[in-house]
């Protein structure tokens, strides 16, 4: 199992029992999912989303990057890319929540260049203040030998900025009031320690995953409809695979921090 695999891989590590685990979060007002790219959050998280969402949540998203080195094709025009991807992510929000999508956030950073630099740890808290999300959602940045730094440096944007968002005294010049979010939930960790049953809610995940038709090829490996019933297939089996340990159909599983 690659631990470079985006979104939901099976955990590599045994972790805590199944008796530990937390399962199926009290539905929240809002959340507030971060992605290095676009498509990470759908990768991630799109079913647990989409299940809250049906029960009321405001569900917002943030990408990090502009997603403009998401192609084989070397010829690429990446500024068209990009402005592509801005409007895939804005379908796939759409295709999540419905009529309780958010707000859809782009910092624009050059993708594969990311960092997790005070001026964009500022840049996220901010958001975090100004949406006051109930959870954020992102990439487990501690995950054991995860290649793209991309994914490891919006996870560390997403904990440190949850550290600053709660503290009057960080990035005073926002001149917004500081918000304490209460859970973190983290995908593509080693080690969960949360569960939630999308028993219903794989195929608006593949729904949300298909609106970035522009990776169809690149992380997707679906260059016709063949190959894309197999991704279906794929992410359809992980997340029973997932489910199978907890006693439900489909899970999406998490680190849970609830010490904010």
């Amino acid at each position: 199992m690659s631990a470079n695999e985006p979104g939901q891989p099976l955990p590599t590590s045994a972790g805590a029992s199944t008796d530990a685990v937390t399962r199926d979060r009290a539905v929240p007002a809002s959340a507030l999912a971060i992605g290095a790219h676009p498509d990470d959050v759908e990768f991630g998280a799109a079913a647990t989303l989409a299940k809250w969402a049906a029960q009321g949540c405001i569900v917002h998203h943030l990408v990090c990057t502009d997603g403009s080195k998401g192609t084989w094709d070397v010829d690429a025009d990446t500024v068209a890319l990009a402005a592509r991807r801005e409007d895939e992510q804005r379908e796939a929000a759409r295709r999540i929540s419905g009529a309780n999508a958010g707000t859809v956030v782009f910092l624009r950073q050059i993708d594969g260049e990311l960092t997790s630099t005070l001026e964009l740890r500022s840049a996220v808290a901010r958001v975090i203040r100004q949406l006051q999300p109930q959870v954020v959602f992102g990439h487990d940045p501690w995950k054991r030998y995860r290649l793209h730094p991309d994914h490891r440096h919006a996870g560390l944007l997403a904990c440190d900025a949850v550290v600053a968002a709660r503290d009057p005294h960080f990035f005073r010049e926002h001149g917004i009031a500081h918000h304490r979010p209460e859970t973190m939930l983290l995908w593509e960790a080693d080690v969960v320690n949360h569960v939630e049953d999308v028993t219903g809610y794989v195929d608006a995940k593949l729904s949300a995953l298909e609106a970035h038709e522009s990776q169809f090829e690149s992380t997707m490996k679906a260059t016709d409809l063949a190959q894309l019933d197999a991704f279906r297939d794929r992410i359809r089996t992980r997340l029973t695979d997932l489910g199978t340990a907890y006693g439900v159909a489909a899970a999406e599983v998490f680190a849970r921090i609830d010490d904010l």
